[in-house]
């Protein structure tokens, strides 16, 4: 007992030096896999050193490029701390935004599937407080032109329960994610894509045909007027390629 202290901080030191300096270390998922069973035995409530822990060296694991190489290990820790105390669901998914890969569509693929297992322990009222950036990144996420992406961020609705939370706070969500699946149903390239978008659009219209048929009215306005300022700037770039021409 008198040593755990120790352990855990050197634990802490080897995950920030691997974060915030080298990227280099043949031990992280097997150091996770210890930490799963020490997190598993935390008492509750949880000490306030142990949220901190969470913060400041599990979430910013998911930063480095190799994360691939332990994730399963860090998501198995990380969902462990939402289930002994699901406040803490909040902090992990503006974790999980924060450190959003941009320009690694694996990665992306990996962050979508833990933000599925955290989504199933989060509660109403924790959901509330971060599904705006969460749905627009989502969205984003469907709107991918790497097909895995819009694949599993489409699998998302699947889940019943994921569904369920959308449902209950369909009038914020719906006008958020609705261009996504307008785009993709219109032209994304993916045959397979295409298909599960259309399957999505079909539930949410069925959710509340209402609603659904406000927001398509909207960004049926919405898209023709970016396509009017669209048009309008081609004419002002046409209009200075012949004066420049003229001047020539």
């Amino acid at each position: 007992m008198v040593h755990r202290p120790f352990i855990r901080k050197a634990i802490n030191n080897i995950f920030f030096r691997f974060i915030y300096e080298t990227e280099r270390h043949n031990g992280i998922a097997e150091l996770l896999e210890i930490l799963g069973s020490i997190i598993n035995g935390f008492a509750l409530p949880l000490k306030e050193e142990h949220k901190v822990f969470l913060q400041r060296a599990l979430l910013p694991l998911h930063k480095p490029k190799c994360v691939a190489m332990y994730h399963q290990q860090l998501s198995y820790c990380i969902t462990q701390f939402v289930e002994k105390d699901p406040r803490l669901a909040d902090a992990v998914l503006r974790g999980l935004l924060k450190y959003w890969p941009v320009t690694n569509s694996q990665k992306e693929v990996l962050f979508l599937g833990e933000l599925e297992e955290v989504l199933e322990l989060t509660q109403a009222a924790e959901f509330v407080q971060t599904m705006l950036p969460l749905f627009r990144r989502i969205s984003a996420c469907i709107n991918s032109s790497h097909f895995q992406v819009a694949e599993r961020a489409l699998f998302l609705w699947n889940n019943d329960y994921i569904v369920n939370l959308v449902a209950q706070n369909r009038r914020v969500l719906l006008p958020v994610c609705f261009g996504a699946f307008e785009r993709n149903a219109r032209n994304h390239w993916n045959a397979a894509v295409g298909g599960l978008t259309i399957n999505v659009r079909k539930m949410l219209m069925e959710m509340d045909q209402q609603l659904f048929e406000e927001c398509q009215k909207k960004w049926e306005e919405e898209e023709s007027k970016s396509e009017e300022m669209e048009a309008n700037r081609q004419q002002v770039w046409r209009k200075v390629e012949e004066l420049a021409q003229r001047a020539h």
